[in-house]
């Protein structure tokens, strides 16, 4: 083997002879992902006073097939905001690493300015979080940016993402961007179908700002929770396993295997026509 870092794995030319790479030229035109394949199913999220909480299941589907029961799909940024993806998993892979690179560019940026600026600054001051770190708000403009220009080139990714976590204003965020670049932001969100099933469950508790203001950590997580377990029931590509973030100015708490309490099917044998059951 070639053992030069240029051509690591290549055969030797000298003893194999040249390698032929014509395989690699085609003429055809570029191609893209046109539709997801493995794609996970619903994302929801409620503001409360003090945060944001947010929960999402850990499957994800192959069509039909509940193939993957263990795929995390809420990924922390910067422990300061929370970002949930729904649809394929694929091009939520391809984010996340792409996220984890912004990232360690804002770690080191930082941490050198804080070196020069803060040279005589010591304890546990000296490890406070830089003020102009992207924040939630700006991670979402980031991330509209990039989803309208890969749709703009026809090759979109396959993901509804939302964002959780404060803005420049210290205040809760929480917005939602497309693989068209679409964004929109309110008390509650929730992609999939939990846009139909889970949204109106939330809206009783926070349908405007004033009533996500009033809302305790306790109640939001309770709320969340509940919804849960309705996208267990009703939507057939769901899981009773699910990770649930909790974001507050303290920071990102994040449970990854959280399972649904009391689930049970036994109410079926209540409803007419189901099984054996004469009516």
């Amino acid at each position: 083997m070639d053992h030069r870092p240029q051509a690591w794995g290549r055969p030797r030319d000298d003893v194999y002879g040249a390698y032929d790479g014509s395989y690699l030229h085609t003429n055809g035109p570029k191609t893209a992902t046109q539709s997801p394949i493995v794609t996970g199913t619903s994302v929801i999220a409620i503001k409360f006073k003090d945060g944001v909480v947010m929960a999402a299941d850990n499957l994800a589907s192959y069509g039909s097939l509940a193939r993957f029961t263990d795929v995390k799909r809420l990924r922390p940024f910067l422990s300061t905001s929370i970002v949930g993806f729904g649809g394929d998993v694929s091009d939520m892979q391809f984010l996340d690493r792409h996220l984890n690179e912004l990232a360690i560019d804002e770690a080191y940026e930082h941490e050198s300015t804080a070196t020069t600026e803060d040279t005589d600054t010591e304890g546990p001051a000296a490890a406070s979080p830089p003020a102009g770190q992207l924040n939630a708000a700006n991670l979402h403009k980031y991330l509209s940016k990039l989803m309208y220009r890969r749709r703009s080139d026809f090759d979109p990714l396959w993901n509804q993402v939302l964002v959780a976590g404060f803005d420049a204003h210290a205040k809760p965020f929480l917005a939602s961007v497309d693989l068209r670049g679409t964004t929109y932001t309110s008390p509650s969100l929730a992609t999939g179908f939990g846009a139909m099933l889970a949204q109106p469950i939330m809206r009783r508790s926070a349908a405007t700002e004033e009533d996500a203001a009033r809302l305790t950590r306790q109640q939001a997580v309770d709320v969340v929770k509940e919804c849960m377990k309705v996208l267990f029931y009703r939507d057939a590509r769901s899981l009773d396993r699910y990770s649930i973030a909790v974001v507050t100015k303290d920071g990102v708490e994040l449970k990854e295997d959280e399972q649904l309490e009391q689930q049970s099917w036994a109410f079926a044998e209540r409803i007419r026509g189901y099984g054996t059951q004469t009516v």
